[in-house]
């Protein structure tokens, strides 16, 4: 069961105990997840030198409020750079999901803030809302030399669109198209091999090594082990301690599921997209339509929560 150190993520906002217990090649954050960790005792010095560090940034409430935010992302992907001998994914804004310059602006301030902490920008990966604006954004930080991981994926034509730009990453979420299908159709229960997370990663995958393009394929938010099962032999695959300690117990034999020799007779032909056959393609997928939305949207909600913690820990 020792694949998982070399092809996995850990997806862990604070939770550092974790990340020692299954010593992952990267581990992943989001806003939610972040929320979560500066709530917990542990890290409250943590998140008084944050505070303090928003006091001496100066400007209004609002400007001290945005740094302090910015500086808890940044500390806390810092502390997991010191357990994980890979890379830590940081989100931006999800806010600034339709906005290209406000993306690239925001993802050049956190990898500065890295910087000045000692840490190389190749081992942060920058995490954006795959939109179109934020595929361009990505696009543009790529040139720079500062790695994006694509978030909040859910249809063949982000893929496509994140593959033509050069991202570093994609994390396609498997879970959530789970939880969309069962939503809304009347299947509840689905095998390893026809649950439509794990088929849209597949479909990904196969397609993206036919073509031989380099971004890398990541897996994410599973809802169960089979799921994982599913797609062992996926570029990496990002995991929460829950179910890594469930696959740790869980004695079953498993096999490799995806490679690139398969991928090869499996991939579909190649497709070009520009921004009209993108959002076309796109909007004729009902399911990646409502969870993009309603990711960036949840995505925004706990980023405001955490500005106001933030806001009135500097009132205090």
């Amino acid at each position: 069961k020792q694949w998982y150190q070399r092809r996995v993520a850990i997806t862990a906002g604070g939770d550092f105990e974790a990340i020692k217990q299954y010593q992952p090649q990267d581990a992943t954050t989001n806003p939610s997840l972040i929320l979560s960790a500066v709530n917990l005792p542990q890290y409250k010095s943590l998140v008084e030198e944050c505070v303090e560090y928003g006091r001496q940034c100066g400007g209004s409430l609002e400007d001290q409020v945005v740094a302090v935010t910015d500086k808890l992302f940044v500390t806390f992907g810092s502390k997991i750079l010191e357990i994980v001998p890979g890379r830590v994914s940081t989100e931006v804004d999800a806010r600034l999901s339709f906005d290209v310059e406000g993306s690239v602006a925001k993802a050049e301030k956190l990898i500065k803030m890295y910087e000045d902490s000692g840490i190389d920008r190749s081992r942060v990966l920058i995490k954006l809302s795959t939109t179109w604006e934020g595929v361009k954004a990505a696009k543009i930080l790529e040139a720079k030399g500062i790695h994006c991981n694509m978030t909040l994926l859910f249809s063949f034509a982000q893929a496509v669109a994140c593959a033509e730009a050069g991202v570093t990453l994609i994390s396609p979420f498997v879970g959530r198209i789970y939880d969309w299908y069962v939503k809304n159709s009347d299947q509840k229960t689905y095998t390893m091999d026809d649950d439509p997370g794990v088929k849209s990663v597949k479909k990904i995958y196969n397609y993206y090594k036919r073509h031989g393009y380099k971004t890398i394929v990541m897996g994410a938010s599973f809802r169960n082990t089979d799921q994982i099962a599913g797609l062992l032999g996926c570029d990496y695959l990002t995991i929460s301690p829950k179910l890594l300690e469930q696959l740790k117990n869980d004695n079953t034999s498993l096999s490799v599921k995806l490679d690139d020799k398969s991928a090869v007779t499996l991939g579909d032909d190649q497709i070009t997209l520009d921004e009209k056959d993108y959002r076309y393609l796109h909007n004729q997928d009902a399911m990646a339509v409502e969870k993009l939305a309603e990711g960036i949207r949840k995505f925004a909600v706990d980023q405001v929560k955490l500005e106001k913690q933030v806001k009135e820990l500097l009132m205090a």
